[in-house]
C-alpha cells in the first residue's frame, strides 16, 4: 500500500505519527512557515499540510522498493534526545508497517534541531 501513496501523503502520515510521540514539541518549520508566521498569515494554522511536510522528507530509493525518510524535530525540554529519537524512529516504522500490512524497508534518520 505504501507504494501507491505519494511521498507527500507518506510525509503527512509520518508527520502525524511523529507529533504523537512523547517528547516531540513540533516538527521543524520550513522557510514558508517561518515567513507566514512572521507576517501573521499563518495564524491559527496547525502543523498539518505544508508545515508537516517541511519537517519530514520521504524519498523512494532508486532501484529498490525501500524508502529514505528524514525527520527533523524540536524536542520538549526535560526529555532525553536519545530516548525521543528512538521513539520517533519506532513510531515511523510502526506507522509504515501498519499502512502496508507488513514490514517496509525504510531507512529512517531523525535529527533534533532544537529544544523548547
Amino acid at each position: 500500500m505504501t507504494e501507491q501513496r505519494t511521498p507527500r501523503a507518506l510525509a503527512d502520515l509520518v508527520g502525524a505519527a511523529v507529533l504523537a510521540t512523547r517528547g516531540v514539541a513540533f516538527l521543524r518549520p520550513g522557510l514558508a512557515e517561518l515567513l507566514r508566521s512572521s507576517v501573521g498569515l499563518g495564524a491559527g494554522r496547525g502543523t498539518s499540510g505544508a508545515a508537516g511536510a517541511s519537517g519530514v522528507r520521504v524519498q523512494r530509493r532508486k532501484g529498490s522498493a525501500g524508502l529514505d525518510i528524514e525527520v527533523y524535530v524540536v524536542l520538549s525540554r526535560g526529555h532525553r534526545a536519545l530516548d525521543v529519537t528512538r521513539a520517533v524512529r519506532a513510531a515511523v516504522v510502526d506507522v509504515l508497517a501498519g499502512e502496508a500490512g507488513e514490514k517496509v524497508s525504510a531507512q529512517v534518520r531523525v535529527t533534533v534541531t532544537g529544544v523548547v
